[in-house]
Order: structure tokens, then C-alpha cells, then sequence
């Protein structure tokens, strides 16, 4: 027994240089990329993020997806319907006159149903031609057709109901237990109301993102924001389509992180910190904390050699979790839709892993504890 420790301790300690070799590894070490961005030809830069450089780093053009914007701020509109065109109003016109023009003996009330507004705004009615009712509340309208018949019925009385149309409606597209079209209950109606009126929004979209279709343009907002700011929460108009989809930027995670995967954004912005919590941080066993890289990919058209944006289009951000500026500046690096979150593997590591790989060639058994014991 003690030759095999003898053997096995002169082994290790002549395959030790050997270790320096590159070995196959989960993710590499980040003195190999390192020595790859010093060669010559090196098509990609690497920036370390510390309290020196992030007010510079957050003056680079962003990438990836952006997030839709632009939204409308609420404007209070009026607490009841607008008669709009298209919308159809039910009339009663009450008449007391002995002889009259609209009803026969004996009868008091004539009923008019379904009268559509037309295009003008306007609605036809016997005796009294053409009267105009758009932009008008219904107790307006109404008030506007008794006049007109007053003035051939003394004794004439109105009662009007309103049939909203298509411009006093708006559809709930997509993104929500109920969606459809929905009539507007009066003109301050908001984006949240109808919302809660679709059956609210399923737990299971991440992120939620609100989107605004209006006149042929498109507004974007997140549902955490609209609820974190009530001004935002946009009154609707006629013709309006609101759809809920899941915000689709995500980060990919690799290497010696907790774990390997394609993270969705659960947050309008992710710092570094946010995205290596996604990931259960950094292995215990195999991570590197002084070397969390995150690799970025800009457009040609961002680059610049004045410092205002990357010099290279592939950029490596170095970010050292074992400093306190390292950890304060990765809570404020902000992680961008695309990028590759990597967790280089630990020198000690490299080293198991050639002598691992080394001993079972010789057909010697070793665990992994046994090589740092």
C-alpha cells in the first residue's frame, strides 16, 4: 500500500506541468480568452466593468430587441357614451296633440328602432329632416331631436336609447382569459379596465407587455409599469385593439453558472447580479467568481474609436465577483436581449480534469476529491 502511495504521488507530480496544456473543459478559463483578445488578430475587445467604465458602457448603443415605446399618457375623457357613427339610438316620441303627424288617433307614443348615425353624424327622422347627433352625449342627442320636433309638435316628448356601434367599441385581441370586442361604457374608459374586463392577464406570459394599436401606429408599454404609474394608464378611444404578449428578449446562460439555459427577461431591464441570480450564480465546485464574462454582439454601425461605443463589434465584458466594485458594478451593468452570459471554469479545475484525464489513460481509478486532498 505504501509503493501505491509512493507511485501515485510521483505520477501526479510528473503530469502536474502538464496540466498547463489546454484541457477539455465545460467553459474554458478566463485566462485562456484573455490570452486569445491579447493576439494580433483578435476580433473581439475585452472591457472589465468596474465603477470606471460603466458610465461609459452605458453610453453604447443597445442591442438586440427593443422594447416597443411611445406610449399615451391618460387624458380624463367624459363619464359617458359619445354617439359616434355607425352607433344605432332607439327612439319613443311621446305626442299628447289631438291630431298628429307622427301617430294615429288613439295613440300616444311612436316607436322609431335601430336609426343608424350615418358617416356625417347625422340621423334622419321624419318631419324634421336630417338632425345632427355625433359627438353628442345621449341625453344631448336627445334633447337636440326633441327641439326639432317641438317645433312641430308642441307637446312632443323624446326618450332615446343608445346602441353603441363599432367606433364606441374596442377589441381585446390576444394575451387574456376573455378576449373580443368590447363596448365602451363611457369615454374614460382606460387600458386596465378593459383588461380586468378580458378576465385579467394569465400568470403564465412573462413579462407581460402591453401593446397599443392606434390610427395605424403601435405603442408599447410593460404591465409592471402601467401598474407602478397610474397616469400611464391610457384612456381608449373608438377602434382601439389591445393584445398581451410575453416580452421575448432573453439572455443565454453557460458554463460553470448553476445552470445552462436560454433565460427570459422577467424585468424591463437585467443587471449582470439579476442574471447570474436567474442562473443560481456561480457553481461552487467549478466557477470561476473573478472571471463572469459577458460576450456582446453590435451592429457594424456602432462601433467607434472615440470611446462613444464599442471598437470592435464582438465585445467581452469582464466582470471580477470577488471585489466589492466588481459586485457593485455587475448590479448595475445592464445585460442586453442576446447576450451570452459565460462563468469560466476555474483554474483548479483545468488542473482535475488533466489529471483525471491523464491517470484513467494509465488505467488508474482516482475520484475527484482525492486530487485537491
Amino acid at each position: 500500500m505504501a509503493y501505491l502511495s509512493r507511485a501515485f504521488l510521483l505520477v501526479t507530480a510528473a503530469l502536474l506541468p502538464l496540466s498547463a496544456c489546454d484541457a477539455p473543459g465545460g467553459a474554458g478559463s478566463a485566462g485562456q480568452i484573455i490570452s486569445e483578445a491579447k493576439a494580433e488578430n483578435a476580433d473581439f475587445t475585452i472591457v472589465p466593468v468596474t465603477r470606471d467604465t460603466l458610465g461609459q458602457l452605458a453610453q453604447w448603443p443597445a442591442t438586440g430587441r427593443q422594447q416597443v415605446g411611445g406610449w399615451i399618457t391618460r387624458s380624463r375623457g367624459p363619464a359617458s357614451q359619445i354617439i359616434a357613427a355607425g352607433d344605432k339610438i332607439d327612439l319613443s316620441i311621446w305626442d299628447n296633440e289631438e291630431t298628429s303627424l307622427l301617430a294615429q288617433p288613439q295613440q300616444k307614443v311612436v316607436s322609431m328602432a335601430g336609426v343608424q348615425v350615418s358617416p356625417r353624424g347625422t340621423v334622419f327622422l321624419p318631419y324634421v329632416d336630417e338632425v345632427y347627433v355625433a359627438k353628442m352625449t345621449p341625453d344631448e342627442a336627445r334633447v337636440a331631436i326633441q327641439e326639432k320636433f317641438v317645433s312641430i309638435i308642441p307637446s312632443a316628448q323624446v326618450q332615446l336609447n343608445h346602441v353603441a356601434g363599432r367606433l364606441n367599441s374596442v377589441d381585446l385581441v390576444s394575451g387574456v382569459a376573455k378576449p373580443g370586442s368590447y363596448v365602451m361604457p363611457d369615454r374614460d374608459f382606460t387600458v386596465l379596465s378593459l383588461i380586468a374586463q378580458g378576465g385579467g392577464i394569465p400568470e403564465s406570459i412573462v413579462n407581460p407587455q402591453i401593446r397599443l394599436m392606434r390610427d395605424g401606429k403601435l405603442f408599447g408599454i410593460s404591465r409592471d409599469k402601467l401598474l407602478a404609474n397610474p397616469s400611464l394608464d391610457t384612456t381608449l378611444r373608438g377602434g382601439d385593439k389591445i393584445y398581451v404578449e410575453t416580452d421575448k428578449r432573453y439572455f443565454l446562460a453557460l458554463g460553470a453558472a448553476g445552470k445552462e439555459a436560454q433565460i427570459p427577461f422577467p424585468t424591463d431591464t437585467i443587471t449582470a447580479l439579476d442574471a447570474l441570480s436567474l442562473v443560481g450564480g456561480v457553481n461552487d465546485q467549478r466557477g470561476d467568481p473573478k472571471g463572469v464574462l459577458v460576450l456582446r454582439d453590435y451592429p457594424a454601425s456602432a462601433v467607434r474609436s472615440d470611446g462613444t461605443g464599442p471598437d470592435k463589434q464582438r465585445m467581452v465584458f469582464a466582470i471580477d465577483l470577488t471585489s466589492a466594485d466588481g459586485l457593485f458594478s455587475a448590479g448595475k451593468f445592464a445585460v442586453h436581449d442576446g447576450d451570452l452570459v459565460l462563468v469560466t471554469e476555474s483554474a483548479i479545475m483545468g488542473t482535475q480534469n488533466t489529471i483525471r484525464l491523464l491517470y484513467e489513460a494509465f488505467g488508474i481509478g482516482i475520484r475527484a476529491d482525492q486530487l485537491t486532498n
